[in-house]
């Protein structure tokens, strides 16, 4: 999945701090003026329209600055979010009611098409943040797949979103983990008011979360990965800007970072843990069901039940098993479907590598291979390269392979992270539909091609899961136009991961509407799906930490085979695949029924 989860998972609901006080806001950028107490509306609607959608960005940044790094605005940088903190958070929920309420007052009818379509996805997105205003998700404030200690971490690198080149980039970096222990205390309180009402993480999250925060706490000045950046300093720095900044950097890191990570592992091991709850799924947290439905529209984008849901998942397994049983004999196969994906992970063909960069190269000559594809496939291409990197070695235990969309001024590719703890036991079966997933022509694709779109800025940088994973997933299926599963062991790989995304509808509602135990999820992923035990067990663990997050993926992707199959029916010669994923993705990210409503007019636009 794409790095954009945290706008995705979460509610935007909090705001960004620099060294102070808790719950202080400092904007680095002039706020945009005041929707509140204007005199009189803006005349021409198009304007009004744009000037709110501007605000609403706006916003936005400062309250998840995080996500701006992510898309490349880096003017938040050296801010933290402070999502958790519930004064701030009201706040934040007042902004999205003056800005869902300024909307109700433009008139909608005097829009042009683009600007309709703007209009209609700004009142979805606020009013899908609203849907979570009574809820208490900043009682939750990290788990082991979400972790701002860790992302901070990671950032130190240099070589993800957050740019490390100027001085400027350095001091931003400095003034961000400077910040941290602000963050740790607040999300220290929270946990310790989630304890007295219930609202606290399953214990095998925490027990999954503690080593990651172990492992930084226990680092030295020396070998901490916030400091990482006074390591390599660049030579075109100073001698002085390099003393400045390697003292102030270790100054931070000691006396700042690591005593905040100590107290916070601590709090974790001693008090948290023991206070988990030993329940998995959603539904048993205070008000859990209404909880988790949210959840469900949320990563939806539909009006559709869990219980639908599950029935869903159940038909799309059984489907996949009878192609299971189809291509088993051109593998040498036998048994039941379930156990394919376990025998091929035995045999050895299947495991050619010996190191990590042999990984990447077969990820590389894919790219080359798919590339001269694609005009076959699209009319437009988009303009950013990809690269193909290895995912850090601190988070690669419970990390996914995804994708860190490129920065819109082309100053940072788009990058496929790989997952690669050990390079003897990764198995080329499922590279195939991994890199169609999130590099061409899924995430990247997609989200590449939606930073050049002429939309507003929270159109060009948001998104929803059901459209962007929905999209990626339907992107492996194209392998097949391709002629990249006339492989019989890479078409395996595809239906390993269609297996895998059907069974997510079975087991998150399960999990969370149904009551599923944290075990019984994972024998269901092992006898039913042919997952291994670890991968059940991390399968799990991810789904008992976003909920519905995994909904999205089979649900989006389903949408868009309906309007495929709709369109060529309706349209018959005159159907055009390139033009239909043009169309598709000519808006960018779209909710699902929206993303219905277009498509229709299109096929009947094509029909004439």
């Amino acid at each position: 999945m794409t790095v954009l989860r945290s706008l995705l998972l979460s509610a935007l609901l909090g705001t960004t701090v620099t060294a102070g006080a808790v719950g202080q806001v400092l904007a680095p950028v002039p706020a945009p003026p005041p929707l509140a107490g204007e005199a009189k509306p803006a005349a021409n609607p198009a304007a009004q329209l744009a000037r709110l959608a501007e605000h609403y960005y706006e916003e936005q940044a400062r309250y998840e600055p995080v996500n701006a790094t992510f898309s490349g605005d880096n003017r938040f940088d050296d801010l933290l979010p402070m999502t958790i903190v519930p004064s701030v958070r009201a706040r934040q929920f007042a902004m999205l009611h003056e800005v869902r309420d300024e909307l109700a007052r433009i008139d909608r009818s005097r829009l042009a098409p683009l600007d309709l379509t703007t209009y209609d996805i700004l009142a979805f997105e606020v009013n899908n943040l609203l849907r979570f205003e009574a809820l208490k998700d900043y009682l939750l404030p990290m788990n082991h797949m979400d972790s701002l200690p860790v992302l901070l971490a990671n950032f130190g690198a240099g070589d993800g979103s957050q740019p490390l080149a100027t001085l400027a980039n350095y001091q931003a970096y400095l003034k961000r983990i400077t910040a941290l222990p602000q963050w740790t205390d607040a999300a220290i309180a929270n946990m310790r008011i989630g304890i007295k009402q219930g609202v606290v993480l399953p214990k095998a999250l925490v027990q999954s979360l503690l080593p990651q925060i172990k492992t930084l706490a226990a680092a030295t000045v020396e070998t901490s990965a916030y400091a990482a950046p006074v390591r390599s300093l660049p030579e075109r720095f100073s001698k002085g800007e390099k003393a400045r900044m390697t003292g102030a950097y270790r100054e931070a890191v000691r006396v700042q970072v690591l005593p905040a990570l100590r107290k916070l592992a601590s709090f974790l091991e001693t008090e948290y843990l023991p206070a988990a709850r030993t329940t998995a799924g959603w539904g048993s947290l205070p008000d859990g069901g209404n909880w988790y439905r949210a959840w469900v529209a949320s990563q939806t984008t539909s009006t559709l039940a869990p219980e639908e849901i599950h029935r869903i998942g159940l038909a799309e397994m059984a489907r996949i098993n009878a192609e299971f049983t189809r291509l088993s004999p051109k593998l040498g196969y036998s048994g039941a479907p379930a156990g394919l994906p376990r025998w091929l992970a035995q045999q050895d063909k299947y495991r050619p590598f010996k190191t990590e960069e042999e990984v990447l190269q077969a990820y590389r000559a894919l790219n080359a291979r798919i590339l001269p594809m694609l005009p076959r496939l699209f009319a437009t291409l988009p303009k950013a390269p990809l690269e193909i990197r290895a995912e850090p070695p601190l988070s690669r235990e419970t990390a996914s392979d995804h994708y860190t969309a490129a920065a819109a001024d082309g100053a940072r590719p788009g990058i496929f992270w790989a997952v690669i703890p050990d390079p003897a036991r990764y198995a080329s079966t499922r590279m195939t539909s991994l890199f169609l997933h999130e590099g061409h022509p899924g995430h990247h694709f997609q989200l590449s091609k939606q930073q050049e779109l002429p939309i507003p800025k929270f159109r060009k940088f948001g998104g929803n899961n059901a459209y962007v994973e929905g999209w990626a997933l339907y992107a492996e299926s194209l392998g097949k136009e391709m002629g990249l599963y006339e492989d019989p062991n890479a078409y395996a790989g595809h239906l390993m991961l269609d297996m895998m995304r059907a069974a997510r509808l079975v087991v998150d509602t399960g999990l969370h509407a149904k009551g599923w135990t944290r075990e019984q999820t994972i024998r269901f992923l092992v006898d039913e799906a042919g997952n291994t035990e670890d991968d059940a067990r991390n399968a799990t663990e991810r789904y008992m930490a976003w909920p519905a997050q995994a909904l999205g993926y089979k649900v989006g992707a389903l949408k868009i085979m309906e309007l495929r199959q709709r369109a060529q029916t309706a349209l018959g010669d005159k159907f055009s695949l390139a033009r239909f994923h043009d169309a598709v993705l000519s808006d960018g990210t779209l909710p699902l029924a929206l993303l219905e409503t277009k498509m229709n007019a299109w096929i009947a636009q094509q029909a004439r």
